[in-house]
């Protein structure tokens, strides 16, 4: 139960609109806000970023 409320699934969309997405857990303690990442977009090949989306 703890883990699903403190570490939730979430996705990261890329910014470029390529649809790629990434899907990762984050630790709402350390990162209340909504997490944006660098990383690499395949459809793209190179780095992008990639928002939180809920």
């Amino acid at each position: 139960m703890a883990r699903n409320d403190i570490r939730p699934i979430i996705k990261l969309r890329s910014t470029a609109g390529t649809g790629t997405t990434y899907v990762t857990r984050k630790n709402r303690r350390n990162d209340p806000n909504r997490l944006v990442l660098r990383k690499y977009d395949p459809r793209l090949r190179r780095h992008v970023e990639f928002r939180e989306e809920r």
